[in-house]
């Protein structure tokens, strides 16, 4: 066999198949959530290229590290899913389309929302947390910070681990890492706190598995049934007596 496809089933067979799992029948039908993460994003791309619609995008869903950090919490949601206005829209929708859809075929819609929404939320306190102690600019503060990229960039990490694509989780960190290297801008320190939140998970949902199969190691071990002669709860009789 060539030793490129034996690498590509070797690095994305378990993804594959994780892909393949759901019923053929569905369809579209089975990333419900990742269809109207799409929809949302194109229905707030239109609206905010609108006079009467910008304003009302931003104030709910525009985060900017020098806003307090209730609103920005609340906001960071909706932050996910509205397109930055200095890039195509349609960049952001198929990284929605794709990443999205992916982690929701295998890691079912409420995972792959708390994954996003943690990415994003920590590239969001972590421009706020820079700039407080001085470590950016100042003038990142007004930077306005919305997009799925940062989310994006985490769950790619979380699946590729989760599927054991490790090299392509590693090749997902060390584009990140030179995009800060290159541009040295504010997305792409968020997009590694975005990585380190997901790598967080990653040890999080580890450590639950190896609690789960120690607890079914555990119970399988105490199920075993012992012969009579080698029960603790069994009395000696004559013949164990005299021996």
């Amino acid at each position: 066999m060539n030793p490129i496809v034996r690498w590509a089933r070797r690095e994305w067979g378990p993804l594959y198949e994780a892909v393949r799992r759901p019923p053929g029948q569905r369809r579209w039908r089975a990333v419900p959530m990742t269809l109207a993460a799409v929809c949302l994003t194109s229905v707030l791309q239109i609206v905010q290229n609108r006079s009467w619609g910008y304003g009302p995008v931003q104030d709910l869903g525009a985060v900017r590290a020098e806003d307090p950090l209730r609103t920005a919490v609340l906001r960071t949601p909706l932050s996910l899913f509205v397109p930055a206005l200095d890039l195509p829209v349609w960049g952001a929708l198929a990284q929605i389309l794709l990443v999205f859809g992916l982690a929701e075929l295998c890691l079912g819609w409420w995972r792959t929302l708390v994954i996003a929404y943690a990415a994003t939320l920590a590239g969001t306190l972590c421009a706020r947390v820079g700039i407080g102690r001085g470590w950016l600019p100042a003038t990142d503060a007004l930077v306005v910070d919305t997009g799925p990229s940062a989310a994006v960039v985490g769950l790619a990490v979380f699946l590729g681990w989760r599927c054991r694509a490790y090299t392509t989780a590693g090749v997902v960190i060390l584009a990140m890492v030179v995009e800060v290297l290159l541009k040295n801008n504010l997305a792409g320190k968020e997009h590694l706190a975005a990585i380190a939140a997901a790598v967080a998970l990653c040890g999080v949902a580890w450590a639950r598995r190896r609690g789960r199969q120690r607890r079914s190691a555990d119970s399988a071990s105490s199920s075993v049934v012992l012969p009579p002669s080698q029960s603790p709860s069994t009395r000696p009789g004559r013949a164990q007596r005299r021996s």
